[in-house]
């Protein structure tokens, strides 16, 4: 079973696919992967028992007693993608995926709409859940097992949708979960510290990011790259060496160059060039940051075949990502409230320092630190804290199954002036009672989210709801 000659799939007693055994039926076939948290060849037996027809797994497995077909690959992750996507067949003709440490969620989100604009029914798969044009489903993951991920592009196909962006996790990059879909144009955004609970180092963090472009993208596919990134040049060599067409955007992009911006009370206007061609856009959204993003989207549309008149004039259309700086109140002072998901030190960096060329009094920022976690990164957020916002206030974020008193005294070190509320709403509260008139407050952390991780129990909590039932109160206004 080597390459894209996957044998077994010819098997018609073979109904369905899996690597959980919870969800082993009579007929399936099951993939017993290890991972971090589990190795799946510990459920062999009981997938046996539960009607598998067949086995895929690592090369190192020895077989027992088990009377199955039993296919031992050396990157059984990979063989599964790739029998995922024979197995269900059908895919969008144009499958744009964006990877980075931020950004991946708006520039799905802003690829998706300006495909929409143009007339283009699309879909966008990510943190956001399975967006649609007429309805949303939830997924859990940024970036789906190959099964799902292949299932949801098949669905997508029976509801007529023809274009569809991806968010690609380093983690299911490096678990090879995207290697079965055939990607027209795929995207870097940028490269900072995160998921060293996960990766060993930096390097093997780049190296699983290098993978789309270097390994996943097709080879008739199109690059989009960050050229502003310190990264940029790792990322160009494995787009040549890959041999596919390059897309570079940014202040130093060449395909699509940001020359200018000026801020605007509900936007900003970007002067661009593309392909040499100037334009000058009105962009409904916050930051320079945030025109990169859509610069971004800009470019999968184009390198996924799109026409790119018709995708700049659709810019002025897209709308922010709920939960990235998004604008959710506006107190009667004028004090405005901003809920966004910068849980990294570049993401808080970044989004401070956005809201500060909107702001005409002082910037205020609740934020915290999840548990169980990279702790490198605690202090790092509280300096960027201290020296970027007038006040902070910090809180906790998803405790997990560490003590939240110590995360926050971990934090704190680096901010001493800060004032450390553990209850969120309470933070969120006392910073919003303390806005003065034209201040911005920037409540960060957890964007969309609808529930706060203490221990292994999920509590309901959101943070734009909460700003609005202060608001609220207080006798502000809600967006």
């Amino acid at each position: 079973m080597k390459g894209r000659d996957v044998p077994v799939m010819h098997d018609r007693h073979v109904k369905g696919l899996t690597a959980d055994s919870r969800h082993v039926e009579p007929g399936f076939l099951f993939a017993a992967l290890s991972g971090t948290k589990a190795d799946g060849r510990n459920y062999i037996e009981d997938a046996v028992r539960k009607g598998a027809v067949a086995i895929l797994t690592d090369a190192s497995y020895e077989p027992a007693d088990c009377d199955l077909p039993c296919f031992r690959e050396g990157n059984p992750r990979l063989t599964l993608a790739r029998l995922a996507s024979r197995f269900y067949g059908a895919e969008p003709e144009a499958i744009a995926a964006v990877t980075g440490t931020n950004g991946k969620t708006s520039v799905a989100y802003f690829t998706r709409a300006i495909w929409q604009a143009m007339g283009l029914p699309a879909a966008s798969i990510g943190t956001l859940g399975v967006m649609m044009p007429d309805q949303t489903m939830s997924l859990g993951y940024t970036t789906p097992d190959p099964v799902l991920l292949h299932k949801t592009l098949t669905y997508l196909v029976g509801h007529g949708i023809q274009h569809t962006v991806i968010e690609a996790s380093s983690h299911g990059l490096d678990q090879y979960r995207l290697d079965g879909a055939r990607i027209k144009s795929a995207a870097f955004t940028n490269l900072t510290r995160d998921h060293l609970d996960y990766h060993s180092s930096s390097e093997e963090y780049l190296n699983a990011k290098l993978g789309l472009i270097s390994r996943v993208l097709d080879k008739t596919g199109t690059a989009v790259l960050n050229s502003d990134s310190e990264v940029y040049p790792a990322f160009l060599r494995a787009a040549k060496d890959r041999g596919v067409k390059i897309i570079s955007y940014g202040r130093m992009g060449e395909e699509i160059k940001l020359v200018d911006l000026a801020p605007k009370s509900v936007g900003q206007i970007i002067t661009i060039e593309v392909f040499g061609k100037r334009h000058e856009v009105m962009l409904p959204l916050a930051g320079e940051f945030q025109a990169m993003n859509a610069l971004c989207a800009l470019g999968l549309v184009i390198g996924a075949g799109g026409d790119p008149s018709a995708a700049i004039m659709a810019l002025p259309k897209v709308t922010n990502v709920p939960g990235r700086l998004e604008l959710v109140s506006r107190l009667a002072n004028n004090a405005a409230i901003y809920v966004d998901y910068a849980h990294s030190p570049d993401a808080l960096e970044t989004v401070l320092e956005a809201v500060r060329s909107h702001a005409k009094g002082k910037i205020h920022v609740v934020f915290g630190c999840g548990g169980d976690r990279d702790k490198g990164k605690r202090a790092e957020m509280g300096r960027i804290a201290g020296l970027y916002a007038d006040r902070a206030i910090v809180t906790d974020d998803n405790p997990r199954n560490e003590d939240p008193v110590q995360i926050r005294a971990e934090i704190i070190v680096a901010c001493p002036d800060a004032l450390n509320i553990g209850d969120r709403f309470t933070a969120i509260e006392t910073a919003i009672k303390a806005l003065g008139p034209e201040d911005i407050l920037v409540v960060a952390g957890k964007g969309h989210e609808e529930g706060q991780v203490i221990g292994t129990e999920a509590i309901p909590f959101n943070d734009k709801t909460a700003v609005q039932q202060i608001v609220s109160v207080l006798g502000g206004e809600n967006v």
